[in-house]
């Protein structure tokens, strides 16, 4: 029989088959796309599928067959896992820059190509050369497995030590990587939070606890020669992964596609002239916006709000009766455009604004922009951004005109995108959640 459906191969059926129709829908996506994260997402999820497929195949008889379908079970890498590593890493990079190239990145793959061509090899010269050109019977597992695969085998450990410590050195270096993402996400972005990638690191530390049980579970079956029973818990884990890595892995790759994410790309420098002018030529660019006086929310704050005992924590550094933060004289006419633009055109209340779209408006460069917020506004672009929209839903919630408005309803008039955005946001500027603000009766 080609496949016995008993309690175990038919448990874990439902995670071989969407890991497989995953997998091949990526790569179809990938290949008319010309998409690096979908090809290295369908990676990812291989790797575990082919995992499962060969216990799933094991309980439905492919094992005990001792025909060409047992042959087939010892020369498929279905643990490679040498690859993940690097595959992890790459998909990061993949996500959050649009600039990702294959050619610099595929020496990160290098380890998992060795481990999969060492499974060639191996079938070439058992399957091919021993049996085919010579003639001469396959001498293990009642002739269905060849010398080498035997070897392989044996060196099923020091490979699963060198996949743990791979998969440890590039979980580090991703870790690194993600701290120094969320501080470019505040630098240019004003509502980041779908490009944050939570839950990678949940799959990230669900993929290392996998490969420590496999790690463990391959340690001790060389002492005590486990029966299936005892392991096919541990496969089922890895079932429950790859459901993780499709839902989690398509929702990012979705956020990744409809946004400018440039992490890690190296900037186009300014001349000199663009330093001293404060400006840079962009196509059809009208000329600059004229200096005018500086009006900020905090000057204008209702009364009301004061008297509802709401004071914010991090204002724009340039407000009345505030001292200016020191700044190179030939960027104070930016600080001045800059916060005439905020109050008079009211950018932030357009939920996905970002720096660049800013400094578009503005006729200058983005890292010039983001060097007026930080030096001469104290504050990253997520941070100054955030500030005018938690001081307009203030002066909403104080004001009886939107009394019998909702907290969601406020925040999106603020410019928000979200409830969760806001109360986080709204907390972390006032100390007080935006449920806890008494409001006036309508």
């Amino acid at each position: 029989m080609l496949f016995y459906f008993g309690p175990h191969s038919g448990l874990l059926l439902p995670f071989v088959v969407p890991g497989a129709a995953a997998t091949l829908w990526l790569l179809a996506r990938a290949w008319r796309r010309g998409n690096a994260s979908d090809a290295l997402l369908a990676l990812l999820i291989l790797v575990p599928t082919l995992s499962v497929s060969q216990w799933m195949l094991g309980y439905a008889g492919w094992f005990d067959s001792h025909d060409g379908h047992s042959t087939v079970m010892f020369y498929v890498p279905w643990r490679a896992n040498m690859v993940l590593g690097g595959a992890y890493y790459l998909y990061f990079q993949s996500l959050t820059n649009q600039d990702f190239r294959w050619r610099p990145a595929l020496k990160h793959l290098l380890p998992g190509l060795v481990e999969w061509g060492a499974f060639a090899a191996v079938a070439v010269y058992d399957l091919l050369w021993w049996r085919g050109v010579r003639g001469r019977p396959l001498p293990d597992f009642f002739g269905t497995k060849g010398a080498g695969a035997t070897l392989l085998d044996e060196t099923a450990l020091p490979a699963a030590l060198l996949s743990s410590a791979l998969l440890l050195g590039y979980g580090l270096r991703l870790l690194a990587d993600y701290r120094r993402y969320r501080r470019y996400l505040d630098d240019n972005f004003s509502d980041p939070e779908r490009l944050r990638f939570a839950g990678l690191r949940q799959l990230l530390a669900l993929q290392a606890l996998v490969l420590v049980l496999s790690l463990l579970f391959t340690g001790l079956n060389q002492i005590y020669d486990f029966s299936y029973d005892a392991a096919w818990y541990f496969f089922a884990l890895r079932g429950v992964l790859i459901y993780g890595l499709i839902v989690v892995g398509i929702q990012a790759n979705y956020a990744a596609a409809t946004s400018s994410l440039r992490f890690g790309a190296v900037p186009k420098p300014m001349t000199e002239a663009e330093l001293s002018a404060g400006s840079v030529s962009l196509p059809g660019a009208a000329e600059a916006v004229a200096a005018a006086p500086v009006e900020t929310p905090v000057a204008g704050t209702a009364p009301a709000a004061e008297e509802a005992g709401l004071s914010i924590r991090d204002e724009p550094a340039v407000s009345a009766g505030r001292a200016a933060p020191e700044l190179a004289p030939e960027l104070l006419p930016w600080r001045e455009k800059l916060l005439h633009l905020m109050n008079e055109e009211q950018p932030w209340l357009e939920p996905e604004l970002t720096l660049t779209e800013l400094a578009h408006r503005l006729r200058t460069h983005p890292a010039l922009l983001s060097k007026v917020i930080n030096a001469g506004c104290g504050q990253n672009f997520n941070d100054f951004v955030n500030t005018y929209r938690v001081q307009e839903a203030r002066r909403k919630l104080a004001d009886p005109r939107f009394a019998h408005y909702s907290l969601v309803g406020v925040a999106l008039e603020s410019g928000f995108n979200s409830k969760s955005t806001f109360n986080r946001v709204f907390k972390k500027l006032l100390d007080q959640a935006p449920s806890e603000v008494i409001r006036p009766k309508s």
